[in-house]
C-alpha cells in the first residue's frame, strides 16, 4: 500500500469541504440539532425523575452514538461523492488499489469525526455542564470500537452500492439506524423483549454503551464489555473487507463499475 496515494486520494476529498457550505452543514448541522434535542430532553427528564445521572447518560449516549453513526457516513458518502460525480471508473482504473481506496476513506471518516465530535463536545459543555472526559481512560476504548463498528458498516454499504448501484444508496443514511433498536443508546439492554436482547449481544455497540452506563454510574472498568466489544469487531471488519472485496471482483467481472452513478 502506497502511503502517498491514500494520503492524495483523501486530500481530495477534503478540499471539496473547502467553499461548499452543504457538506460543512452535513457535518456540523445535523449532529448540533441532535444535541440540542437530546439534551434539553434530558435537563426536562432530570427534573421529573428520580433517576440520578439521567443527563450524563443521555448526553454521553447521543455524543458516542454519534461518533459510530459519523465515522459510518465518512465512508458512505465519501463513496457516493464519487458515485454522483461519476468519478468510480476512473479511480479503479488509476494506480489506487482498492485496499487503498478504503484506507482513504478511514483517513476521510477519521477527519471529519474528529471535527464533529470536536464541536459536539464543546457545545455539551457549554450548554449542559456536561464533561465527556469525566468518563476517564475507558473512553479511549469505547470511543475506538464505536468507530470501528461503523467502519464495517460503511464498508458493507459501499459494497452493497457498489454491487447495486443507485437504487441502494439509502443504506447510506438508514443501515446504521437499523443497529440503534439492539445497540442499547439509550436504554439498557434488560428493558428488552429476552431475543431481542439475545440479539444486542452480539452488536459490539450494545457493549460499548452498557459499558458507559457502568463507568458513569461509577463502577469498575468495563473490562468484560470492551473484551466482547472488541473481538465482534475483529470479526465484523474483517468479514466487511471480505464482502467488500468479493463484491468488487464481481463488479468488475460484469462491468458494473461503469454503471453505478447512471
Amino acid at each position: 500500500m502506497s502511503v502517498n496515494r491514500i494520503a492524495a486520494y483523501a486530500t481530495r476529498h477534503l478540499y471539496l469541504y473547502k467553499r461548499s457550505l452543504p457538506r460543512f452543514m452535513e457535518v456540523f448541522y445535523w449532529p448540533l440539532l441532535d444535541l440540542l434535542i437530546w439534551g434539553f430532553v434530558s435537563v426536562y427528564l432530570s427534573r421529573k425523575s428520580a433517576v440520578p445521572n439521567v443527563i450524563s447518560f443521555f448526553l454521553g449516549a447521543l455524543i458516542l452514538w454519534d461518533i459510530l453513526f459519523r465515522s459510518q457516513q465518512g465512508i458512505s458518502i465519501s463513496f457516493l461523492e464519487d458515485v454522483w460525480s461519476r468519478n468510480l471508473i476512473n479511480i479503479f482504473v488509476s494506480p489506487l488499489s482498492p485496499s487503498e481506496y478504503i484506507a482513504s476513506l478511514l483517513v476521510i471518516s477519521i477527519v471529519k469525526l474528529a471535527l464533529t465530535s470536536a464541536v459536539l463536545v464543546t457545545l455539551a459543555w457549554l450548554f449542559y455542564s456536561f464533561d465527556i472526559f469525566l468518563l476517564g481512560f475507558p473512553l479511549i476504548p469505547l470511543v475506538a470500537n464505536l468507530i470501528v463498528m461503523g467502519w464495517w458498516i460503511g464498508i458493507i454499504t459501499t459494497a452493497f452500492i457498489l454491487r447495486f448501484g443507485q437504487e441502494a444508496e439509502i443504506l447510506a443514511w438508514g443501515i446504521a439506524l437499523l443497529f440503534q433498536p439492539v445497540s442499547a443508546v439509550f436504554y439498557p439492554v434488560s428493558v428488552l423483549p429476552p431475543w431481542l436482547g439475545d440479539v444486542a449481544w452480539f452488536i459490539p455497540a450494545s457493549h460499548v454503551f452498557e459499558g458507559m452506563r457502568r463507568v458513569i454510574s461509577g463502577g469498575a472498568f468495563p473490562a468484560n464489555d470492551l473484551v466482547w466489544a472488541s473481538i465482534e469487531n475483529i470479526f465484523y471488519i474483517g468479514a466487511s473487507i471480505l464482502f467488500f472485496w468479493w463484491n468488487f471482483k464481481e463488479a468488475k467481472k460484469k462491468g458494473l463499475l461503469a454503471k453505478v452513478g447512471e
